[in-house]
């Protein structure tokens, strides 16, 4: 079980991590089991177990690899597998595991470190098994012969602390010790003179025995052949060796050459090399010239994989002697790695109301090499909305710096290079793809600042007239566009309830029919909703006109249409031809073309006698009146418009074409008036029956001689009736619009005459300007139908184009 260290130094700060605070530290034994507790992280770290569900605490280690696991449940730093220390620190006399626990929202990082102590779990290992001296006979007692050093891969205690001779033995004996910080050495020591006559060869062991508890040991056997005189061991000239090489030097490069003399002569002179591996190394980098003594290599060197390499060299004369030399190879870095960049938080995507300053990745740089071949630097190669900012040792932070908007840039792809400060330098590049996801800030535009559609009157239920169109710069539910009418209305416009708009495509639908009489056009609102949260909209109105259809027929307002007799309108004889009867008023409920009016002569009692103005609807005489016209006329205005197809109304009038009048009054307004008139009449009507009767045989002189005093009567003086009397029956008729100016009418009569003469005189009041209809004929072009003769009951009898005082009294006035 682990047991935690007392925390330093705890930095807790929401958002950034400081740069200068001390990491949590802990300690554990190598080969730990796994689950082997190795401190309260959580605790440690002032965080609560569920802060580290909540925030997806995390260890995130440089090289990778997972060692300790974090049980977020209780909070707890256990060992996750077996840690050997030797393969992980090798010699080191400290091995720490550093780590950092991560956490997000908001993102957070502690710096952990636990340091793995030893324990001797590793025995002394001698390079060779077997060592074979051959010595001669007359070597004094003293004679030292080296062996190597047996190495332990554990460190300080559990190291190699002494070595032993087993089984013991009274020739030689085992001497130890350290001549430097780094050299060691073990040696055989002759204690008694040999005689090879007794012995002629010698075995024993060598033990040697680290300070672990237990102890472990490693031996090696060592064989003692004495021979005759060889009284010179070869000697190097140098001790320890010490070269130095590039790691990319080239396979088979000449690394240094070692050297051994001897001053013995012959074969005791002649001395041959010997290279031993290091302990744990099958395959050596190195080898070496057995004569030349020349180290070569074998395979590329790697300072990333070991920057010292310790070998052990033998030299051996032909006599058997034998010296030993230590060569050390100093591994020279290049720049040969590039940077490496490992990411430990990325978030994608990102909204776009994401604000500045919002860390949207957490990575870390290394550089294997070392000097300013390790040293890294970081650039962001845009930096309008987005930048690095060093976080903790070699951690970045990329971070945004200014607002995103996903409808102009959806997407960032962002380069991070990380160079290092060699010569060349190398560089590598990482590239985070940034997503931008969409937030509902953009509203819906129409296409149009406003919309006018057009539907024809009696339009059929239900019928389309258009459709409105909004687009969102929003993708998803945030682009989704609906279509309502909206629910208010000013106060300046009415709700029209005939109108209808599809939720979904915008058309526009007129519910029910339309009156262009009754509705010429109407305004709605439509608002177009996206469908985000909260929902944003635009409004924009719509104008519907309604555009007129030929429904209605003409309305004559002059003369009255009524059930009762038409009205008589009073033509004087002498009335020559474009002489105004009447005017007929018509208006058409219509606009347009559908309400220009024309008026044509339909039937008539005499066509000829007629016009009808086509555009003023005026009734004038086409040409004189003469003895051969009826007195009584009655005419048919045809009232047509312009549409297609042309409605019509027809107007009935009558005329009566008057010569002259014998002892008349024109009817008042009163109604005693009108009784006396009619009193009158019938007088006169009586006396004119007994005058007729009496002067019929006598017809030819009287005729003659009524002729000739009717002249001189009519010299002698008019008597003239009151003007204001003629006046308010005509003046009613020219206010009804009958005629377009008023006219006063002068009677004369001769005394004692049964004839009277009806006669023009002027206008008594103002002229009203002519009414004028664009149509396609000129302003005083008029147009006559055909007549159609009436029936001869509607004729007047012979006397035509005169009538007497008696008749005429017997004429209504409507």
């Amino acid at each position: 079980m682990a047991l935690a260290r007392q925390v330093l130094c705890v930095c807790a700060l929401l958002g950034l991590p400081l740069a200068g605070a001390e990491p949590i530290r802990y300690s554990v034994a190598e080969e730990a089991e796994s689950g082997s507790l190795v401190g309260e992280l959580a605790e440690d770290a002032g965080l609560t177990p569920a802060q580290l569900s909540a925030r997806r605490a995390r260890l995130v280690s440089e090289d990778g690899r997972q060692h300790f696991r974090l049980e977020r449940a209780s909070g707890r730093l256990v060992v996750a597998g077996r840690l050997d220390r030797e393969q992980l620190c090798a010699q080191s006399d400290t091995c720490m595991l550093p780590f950092e626990l991560l956490l997000s929202n908001p993102l957070q990082f502690f710096r952990v470190e636990v340091d793995l102590e030893d324990i001797n779990d590793h025995s002394p290992v001698f390079r060779e098994d077997r060592v074979r001296f051959t010595i001669l006979e007359t070597s004094e007692p003293g004679s030292r012969f080296p062996l190597e050093v047996a190495e332990d891969l554990d460190i300080g205690r559990n190291a190699v602390q002494e070595y032993i001779i087993t089984p013991e033995n009274e020739y030689f004996s085992v001497s130890y010790g350290s001549r430097s910080s780094i050299e060691k050495y073990v040696e055989l020591v002759l204690e008694k003179a040999l005689d090879r006559e007794e012995p002629t060869e010698i075995s024993f062991h060598v033990i040697a025995v680290d300070g672990g508890s237990p102890p472990r040991s490693g031996s090696i056997e060592i064989s003692i052949v004495i021979l005759d005189v060889n009284d010179n061991a070869p000697k190097f000239i140098q001790e320890p060796y010490i070269g130095k090489v590039l790691e990319n030097i080239p396979k088979g490069s000449v690394v240094l050459t070692v050297l051994a003399t001897d001053p013995d002569a012959g074969v005791n002179g002649d001395i041959s090399y010997h290279l031993s591996q290091a302990v744990g190394q099958s395959d050596s980098a190195f080898v070496i010239h057995p004569i030349t003594g020349e180290i070569k290599l074998t395979k590329p060197l790697d300072f990333e994989e070991a920057q010292m390499h310790e070998l052990i060299v033998r030299a051996t004369d032909g006599g058997g002697l034998s010296a030993i030399c230590k060569v050390l190879v100093e591994v020279v870095d290049v720049n040969d790695n590039a940077p490496e960049l490992v990411v430990s938080s990325f978030s994608s995507p990102l909204p776009e109301n994401t604000v500045p300053g919002t860390v949207v990745a957490l990575f870390t740089v290394r550089d294997r090499d070392s000097g300013a071949n390790g040293k890294i630097s970081c650039a962001l190669q845009d930096q309008l909305f987005f930048s690095l900012r060093p976080a903790y040792k070699n951690y970045y932070e990329l971070v945004t710096v200014s607002g995103l908007d996903r409808e102009e840039t959806p997407q960032y792809i962002l380069s991070v290079t990380a160079a290092d400060a060699g010569s060349p330098p190398l560089t590598s590049t990482h590239t985070f793809t940034v997503d931008i996801s969409d937030v509902n800030d953009n509203a819906p535009v129409f296409n149009q600042t406003s919309y006018t559609m057009y539907v024809r009157e009696n339009n059929v239920p239900t019928v389309f007239v258009g459709a409105v169109s909004a687009a969102d710069a929003d993708v998803g539910l945030n682009a989704k566009v609906s279509y309502s009418l909206a629910a208010e209305q000013g106060p300046e416009r009415a709700w029209c309830s005939c109108i209808s708009v599809n939720s979904e495509k915008g058309h526009v639908f007129v519910l029910r029919p339309l009156d262009y009489e009754r509705l010429r056009q109407t305004e709605v609102t439509v608002s177009a909703s996206d469908a985000g949260s909260p929902p944003l909209r635009a409004n924009v109105t719509v104008r519907l006109v309604v555009l007129d259809e030929n429904d209605n027929a003409p309305l004559v307002l002059y003369p009255a249409q009524e059930s009762g007799p038409a009205s008589s309108e009073l033509v004087p004889v002498s009335a020559e031809a474009g002489y105004l009867i009447s005017k007929v008023v018509a208006v058409d409920a219509d606009s347009g073309q559908n309400s220009w009016l024309s008026y044509h002569l339909l039937r008539a009692t005499d066509p000829g006698l007629f016009s009808v103005g086509v555009q003023s609807g005026e009734v004038r005489l086409r040409r004189p009146v003469t003895e051969r016209d009826s007195v009584k006329q009655k005419l048919v205005v045809l009232v047509r418009d312009n549409g297609k197809p042309p409605l019509s109304a027809t107007a009935a009038l009558s005329a009566l074409l008057l010569k002259d009048f014998s002892d008349v009054r024109l009817p008042h307004s009163s109604p005693a008036s009108e009784d006396q008139a009619a009193a009158s009449l019938t007088t006169y009507l009586i006396i004119a029956l007994v005058f007729v009767s009496l002067l019929f045989l006598i017809s030819t002189a009287v005729l003659l001689a009524r002729k000739v005093c009717r002249r001189k009567e009519l010299k002698a003086g008019p008597v003239l009736y009151a003007a204001d009397t003629l006046q308010s029956g005509l003046a009613d008729a020219a206010a009804a619009g009958t005629l377009p100016r008023a006219y006063c009418y002068e009677i004369n009569l001769t005394t004692g005459s049964g004839n009277s003469e009806f006669r023009f005189l002027k206008p008594i009041l103002p002229s009203l300007p002519p009414q004028h209809c664009t149509v396609g004929q000129g302003p005083d072009e008029e147009q006559d139908f055909p007549g159609v003769p009436v029936s001869s009951e509607d004729m007047a009898p012979d006397n035509a184009g005169t009538l007497s005082a008696g008749q005429f009294n017997a004429l209504s006035f409507n």
